[in-house]
């Protein structure tokens, strides 16, 4: 693909962007801090034949990693009035201006480094995440796959795609996304939740089921995996498994109330009454602090059905369904990523970066991250 068919791409969907919207979005995270050594940045990358450019290049990477963001724009701009060619320099001022939330500012940054240098991997991969999070999903997509075009190994920028395709409701493309990033990196739990979630969608219970388990391997800290483990264990037959697994996810987040309705309902099925009571009263109270109305009065309702039963002391499990199926409790058990946080998946790349794991890509309750 030949340098001029690259800018003038760009420079088409560049302005073909709405840069107003902003919405809530589950790819962006803290930056990645780089430690660059001054003398291996100058010596063996050569960022710039002018010495002068190359030394306030190298001030702007030292200040950026610093949190120095106003020091940092100031560096990477003296640089470029001496060498207009740093698309680096260009790519860290995307990042600070994505870090500020400034996105518009950070989209024309990241697409002038893509005209200056279009073999740059990671200016097309913060493309992606602008673009992302302006929902410009499709534009998206394009970005990160042109990443992967120059770098197949960014880790980065295979995870966001496949947060996009899920998106987008692409499934099996997300599903092969996200099996792309385990391929490249075994030890990344988000991949490993975020396809046990696709998979759970495409009804491959078995597959979720060991997805979830490789992910607690992983991150025995998950209350989230455990919960949507727990659920379908439910719903694959695997009562006694399940509430032993609920109660995991408790133990890691003693506020869960998704975790005590669902287990609940599963003690209900089993026939214990007293304890499916007692948790389900749990669930109450939790869902009445975080003011979920809509959850207290399925409770509500619940109580009462069981109050019923334990009047004719004839408890009929039957006459409840499994978390994944009955309608009270299909909004508690997990089935799509949500954004947030959740959290929050991939962060702006520098030149050099190689991609981390970041923190849980989804919580318990909505589609998403």
């Amino acid at each position: 693909m030949s340098e001029k068919y690259l800018f003038s791409h760009w420079l088409n969907l560049f302005c073909q962007v709405t840069l107003a919207g902003c919405s809530t979005f589950l790819v962006l995270a803290t930056p990645t801090i780089t430690n660059f050594s001054g003398s291996k940045l100058l010596g063996e990358t050569a960022i710039s034949q002018d010495l002068q450019a190359a030394s306030f290049f190298q001030q702007g990477v030292t200040r950026y990693n610093r949190k120095d963001l106003q020091g940092a724009e100031y560096a990477f701009r003296q640089a470029l009035q001496r060498d207009p060619s740093l698309g680096a320099a260009r790519n860290y001022l995307g990042n600070i201006f994505m870090e500020q939330n400034r996105l518009d500012i950070a989209l024309q940054e990241y697409t002038e480094a893509i005209r200056i240098n279009p073999n740059l991997s990671e200016a097309y991969y913060n493309l992606g995440l602008v673009l992302h999070r302006q929902g410009e999903k499709d534009a998206a997509i394009t970005a990160y796959r042109q990443s992967l075009v120059i770098d197949s190994t960014r880790v980065a920028a295979l995870y966001n795609l496949g947060l996009v395709l899920y998106e987008q409701g692409q499934l099996q493309e997300a599903i092969a996304a996200y099996q792309q990033v385990i391929n490249l990196d075994s030890s990344y739990a988000n991949a490993y939740f975020n396809l046990a979630i696709a998979l759970q969608q495409q009804g491959q219970t078995e597959l979720a089921i060991a997805n979830y388990r490789q992910v607690l391997q992983l991150d025995p800290k998950n209350a989230t995996a455990y919960n949507n483990m727990a659920s379908l264990l439910a719903v694959h037959g695997q009562a006694s498994e399940a509430i032993s697994v609920y109660r995991q996810a408790i133990r890691q987040n003693p506020k869960n109330a998704s975790a005590y309705y669902n287990l609940g309902v599963t003690l209900y099925n089993q026939g214990d009454i007293k304890k499916a009571s007692g948790v389900l009263k749990r669930a109450y109270n939790e869902y009445r602090q975080q003011g979920n109305i809509e959850q207290v009065e399925k409770i509500e309702q619940l109580m009462q059905q069981i109050a019923q039963k334990a009047g004719q002391q004839q408890p009929q499990a039957s006459q409840t369904a499994t978390p994944a199926q009955s309608s009270d409790s299909t909004s508690n058990v997990v089935q799509t990523p949500q954004s947030n946080t959740p959290n929050q998946p991939e962060t702006p790349a520098n030149p050099g970066d190689v991609p981390v794991s970041v923190e849980p890509q989804s919580t318990s309750t909505s589609p998403g991250q």
